[in-house]
């Protein structure tokens, strides 16, 4: 397998130029698998905190960079969905959230919302012992006496214990987030389910705020209300700092050109929400 990674083959999530130089940073095998975005990408091109590899394993060998409550050491550790990043010297906390197209957006949470995270039980086994072992989206397994979770579900865990805080059966009436497909980043509450026979996907219908859609199971994540609360909470932040920003450009003041990208700046504060 080659080590090497070009631009032009990289996929559309990935915020970086592709004309501009030949190869960029490979994701090492890790959860994920190949949704999963590098590291240093998020570090370097999207937060705009580092400006080069080394920069990176310098914060990294600080231990500066956590995800999902561990400390990080490698810059080519893949980071998906539902991950949790935090940088403690900052005091600032992320959730890797889908957003709309397929990609995958950063929004800012708190200390608290930051010591567990999300996780998609995609299968379940019966161990020597007695227990049940749930296998999550991101690779990860878990042994559990509780034999009631069942695949499409979703659990709250705790980065600490590793225990399960919180479980969100796949049903109707769930509220869920479309990850995948046209509809991606669109979140409502499953209306209904349709069990295809044979080896066909199965189909849900999902009501949201605006309007309803059909798509593949899937496609779907059963989510947490407060994931909703938190993106409200986002979008009136960024409203207030546009009036903000429009009554100083209405004042002739000096920050009348503001930009919302952070640049590659080690002082660089990212936004409250930065799509890839």
């Amino acid at each position: 397998m080659t080590q090497h990674q070009k631009r032009l083959s990289v996929p559309k999530s990935w915020p970086v130029e592709r004309k501009t130089e030949t190869f960029t940073v490979k994701a090492d095998a890790g959860p994920h698998g190949e949704s999963g975005v590098p590291l240093l990408i998020i570090l370097r091109d999207v937060l705009g905190y580092v400006d080069s590899t080394k920069e990176a394993r310098y914060a990294l060998g600080e231990d500066g960079v956590l995800v999902n409550g561990v400390a990080v050491g490698d810059e080519s550790r893949p980071i998906g969905m539902f991950d949790i990043m935090a940088f403690p010297a900052r005091e600032e906390y992320y959730r890797v959230f889908p957003d709309e197209g397929g990609r995958l957006a950063l929004t800012e949470i708190d200390e608290d919302s930051a010591a567990s995270r999300l996780g998609r039980v995609i299968g379940k086994t019966q161990v020597p012992g007695g227990q049940t072992q749930l296998t999550l989206h991101d690779g990860e397994t878990l042994h559990v006496e509780d034999g009631s979770y069942t695949p499409d579900d979703s659990l709250v865990i705790d980065n600490e214990s590793k225990e399960i805080v919180a479980h969100f059966p796949y049903e109707e009436g769930a509220l869920v987030t479309a990850v995948d497909g046209q509809h991606a980043g669109q979140i409502g509450e499953v209306t209904s389910i349709d069990v295809t026979l044979g080896s066909g996907d199965n189909s849900v219908v999902v009501e949201g705020d605006e309007n309803s859609f059909e798509t593949i199971e899937d496609y779907v994540v059963v989510i947490d209300e407060n994931f909703t609360d938190d993106d409200d909470d986002t979008a009136a932040a960024e409203s207030a700092d546009d009036e903000e920003a429009g009554d100083e450009a209405a004042d002739g003041g000096d920050d009348e050109w503001v930009s919302r990208t952070p640049t590659n700046s080690t002082r660089c504060v990212a936004p409250r929400s930065t799509r890839w």
